[in-house]
């Protein structure tokens, strides 16, 4: 069977035994909106939750929008000209509107980046700004939550008259979907929210997971998070497997954000009758597979469905390297994954990024993994502790030689954009 897996900007074709396969696992079929626009602009004049946004902007001299970062394919230019021609229409001065890229920890995008992320226009006719999230100073100071999260919210966003989120509910490896709250913690928060917010004291409870919202600590938290910072307004949508815009909600940050989860789950979700051997996925092309960091997502939105013992093999393209200077510390710093989660349990030890290593703890806890990229070469990739294959069939064929010729293989062939589940579970 021949299988392009989401790698990189162009794919990546293997062929895998039929016999063996089980799926390939997809996203539910759904047609896109035929007028997006005309979409965007009903449910910005008639919202769930709340009054029109034009009634919401009449009156305010100032606006704060927040987007995604370059890590995720939300179509900025699309939402923010709806958006930004409604604000103006009611009397927002364009010198007031900040659009913020809520890039959480990561790092800003700027330059060409910026371009690819809002388009020329919007980048050249009005203000873009990165959040930072190491620079405390940028960051007010809201109170702790119940749970003890003091919360740091960007100041520029807290001081704003009108506040807007945008962006996309896709499965999330911790927070069950994305959007929604998420633009707010960790999208604008000082690390000193996200390292208590992302500890293991919130990660290492068994609904902090994709897919569940329901119990989960990680959306509990963050919600609560959002509401303190305060939302206007937000603009999510759900995209197919070809990144086209199958669903725009918008309104109340708790109300519109459910109904495109529930939209999200329906196309998401790609039942699986009982466990696998191996599953052979992505972490979805770019943008969300440049860094070993990111990848890791592909690896734990399958992990439900392997048997323990099992093997995931995962291609990612990697062109970005392992992540962020402190990610790669944790490597140097830390032996092996027992020692690291020692460290981080004992409460003394902190990283920036450690959330995703403890991530990455979870998945080789229960199964072994096998990286195929050409972005970092195969013995950087082996310190990291994981194993490597040079081509997705000979990884192939290394697991069934390990797990038996009738072992059977699922294929996630755009990763954590699907959310396998077990049926028999």
């Amino acid at each position: 069977m021949k299988v392009t897996l989401d790698y990189g900007k162009n794919g990546l074709d293997v062929e895998l035994p039929d016999a063996n396969i089980v799926g390939p696992l997809e996203m539910q079929p759904t047609e896109p909106l035929a007028d997006a626009a005309a979409r965007l602009d009903d449910v910005l004049r008639q919202p769930t939750g709340t009054s029109a946004l034009a009634e919401l902007a009449r009156g305010k001299k100032t606006a704060c929008i927040l987007i995604c970062d370059i890590t995720r394919p939300v179509p900025n230019e699309f939402l923010l000209t709806g958006i930004l021609n409604t604000l103006e229409e009611a009397g927002v001065p364009r010198d007031g509107i900040l659009i913020l890229i809520a890039t959480g920890l990561h790092r800003p995008n700027e330059g060409d980046e910026l371009v690819e992320l809002v388009g020329q226009r919007i980048a050249e006719t009005y203000r873009v700004e990165n959040h930072h999230g190491t620079v405390l100073d940028e960051h007010t100071f809201l109170g702790d939550t119940d749970r003890g999260v003091p919360v740091w919210i960007d100041s520029r966003y807290v001081e704003a008259e009108l506040k807007i989120g945008t962006g996309l509910i896709e499965p999330h490896l911790m927070a069950g979907y994305s959007g929604g709250r998420k633009l707010i913690c960790p999208g604008i928060a000082a690390l000193e929210t996200v390292k208590v917010w992302h500890g293991p004291d919130f990660l290492e409870h068994p609904k902090a997971d994709c897919g569940i919202l329901d119990g989960n600590p990680v959306h509990d938290e963050n919600t609560r998070i959002g509401r303190l910072a305060g939302c206007d307004f937000i603009v999510n949508v759900t995209l197919d497997a070809k990144r086209d815009v199958t669903s725009i909600v918008a309104g109340d940050m708790e109300e519109a954000f459910m109904e495109g989860v529930q939209y999200a789950k329906r196309f998401a979700t790609a039942e699986v009758s009982e466990p696998c051997d191996v599953v052979v996925t992505s972490s979805a092309g770019y943008p969300l597979d440049t860094t070993f960091y990111q990848s890791v997502k592909g690896l734990t939105g399958v992990l439900p469905i392997v048997k323990e013992g099992g093997r995931i093999v995962i291609a990612a393209g990697l062109t970005e390297g392992i992540g962020s200077p402190e990610f790669q510390q944790l490597f140097e710093e830390n032996e092996n994954l027992d020692i690291f989660m020692e460290r981080i349990l004992g409460k003394e030890y902190f990283v920036l990024d450690q959330w995703q290593l403890e991530e990455l703890a979870k998945v080789l806890r229960k199964v072994k993994v096998t990286y195929v990229s050409d972005g970092i070469p195969d013995e950087t990739l082996r310190t990291l502790f994981v194993e490597t294959a040079p081509t997705v069939e000979q990884a192939v064929a290394d697991a069934l030689a390990e797990h038996g010729a009738d072992a059977r293989i699922a294929v996630v062939p755009k990763g954590p954009y699907v959310l396998p589940v077990l049926t028999s579970a």
